[in-house]
């Protein structure tokens, strides 16, 4: 009977697989990455480097991760709802909260989102409330065997598919902005063609947002002293803060130009708006002196001209016409009409 007895507290003994983990790899030391299976238990202890990537809508993980054996602060900042791109550095750990573009089921949407993670130097533990598209496509370019050095090589990456996919992003604009401007030059300028350029321009405020508290980041950190920090925990700050500069400039111009082509659209409306005015009042000043004949004959008076005579009707029919031919005359005379 103690056999029974002994595999019962071997079996309690083992440690539970983590809750709401939404992925895990392990990085071994030729920089290949292997993939774990999230409903075992992950040995922490290993002499891999871990990533573990979280759901934080599960109660249950940020709960875990409360209880996780890094640096307090980072604790608190994982587990917390702040919505603010920000990169902290103390004794070794670095850990932050970085924008990225929500991921939809097959592709990206113009929702941000919020990727929160700290770093050890074993150990990168990131979490999102919502699917994330830098994250996602990490995931799948470590399992095609895209080797990373060490944890902070792993957060360059997820950091340059954020860059990645926003320059996708701003490719897709470009190319919308460039069928619009065929259009604008072909003369086939449409008041829809004013939404479509406004929504671009909102997704390009949004990019640059992003894009402008990111690259603040990494140029703070690259002029920042992080001689404290364990060589694998220094990120090449300037390197992604110069990747991150260029994709800004781009977007800025992509809004410029959606701007310009707005405006443009715009002005061209409202030359054909004035058109049709001048057409309308041609045809209204035109029809004014007839207005006036048809009026004088319709005074219920004496003494009015042709009412006794044979055929008035042509007299005053021609008299309306020629009032009309007058009016013609003069405004060609003025330059009103060409």
């Amino acid at each position: 009977m103690a056999e029974p007895a002994k595999l019962v507290s071997a079996i309690s003994d083992v440690a539970p697989a983590i809750p709401g983990l939404v992925w895990a790899f392990r990085l071994h030391s030729d920089g290949s990455a292997e993939a774990l299976p999230i409903d075992q238990p992950i040995e922490l202890s290993h002499d891999g480097r871990l990533w573990l990537h979280f759901n934080l809508t599960d109660a249950r993980a940020r709960q875990w991760l409360a209880a996780a054996e890094i640096p307090a602060l980072a604790r608190e900042l994982l587990v917390s709802r702040d919505n603010y791109q920000q990169l902290h550095t103390i004794e070794n750990c670095v850990y932050g909260v970085f924008s990225d573009l929500v991921r939809d089921v097959d592709a990206a949407t113009e929702d941000t989102g919020f990727l929160r993670f700290a770093m050890t130097e074993r150990l990168l533990i990131s979490g999102r409330y919502q699917a994330l598209c830098s994250v996602d496509a990490t995931r799948r370019v470590l399992e095609g065997g895209h080797r990373v050095s060490n944890v902070a090589a792993l957060l360059e990456k997820i950091i340059d598919e954020v860059a990645d996919t926003m320059d996708r992003m701003a490719d897709k604009i470009g190319t919308e902005i460039d069928g619009i401007e065929e259009q604008i030059l072909a003369g086939a300028a449409k008041s829809d063609m004013r939404g479509a350029l406004g929504r671009l321009r909102r997704t390009c405020v949004r990019l640059h947002r992003q894009l402008a508290g990111l690259r603040t980041l990494f140029h703070r950190l690259e002029h920042k002293n992080i001689d404290n920090l364990s060589p694998a925990l220094r990120l090449q700050a300037g390197k992604l803060a110069q990747r991150l500069d260029g994709l800004d400039h781009d977007i800025v111009e992509l809004r410029e130009r959606s701007r310009l082509l707005e405006e443009e659209i715009h002005f061209k409306m409202e030359e054909e708006s004035n058109r049709h005015l001048h057409a309308l009042s041609i045809v209204t000043t035109l029809l004014l002196p007839p207005t006036l004949v048809t009026g004088v004959f319709g005074m219920n008076t004496k003494g009015l001209p042709l009412t006794d005579v044979e055929g008035g009707f042509l007299w005053a029919a021609a008299l309306m016409i020629g009032s009309a031919g007058l009016a013609y005359l003069i405004m060609r005379r003025l330059g009103i009409v060409r």
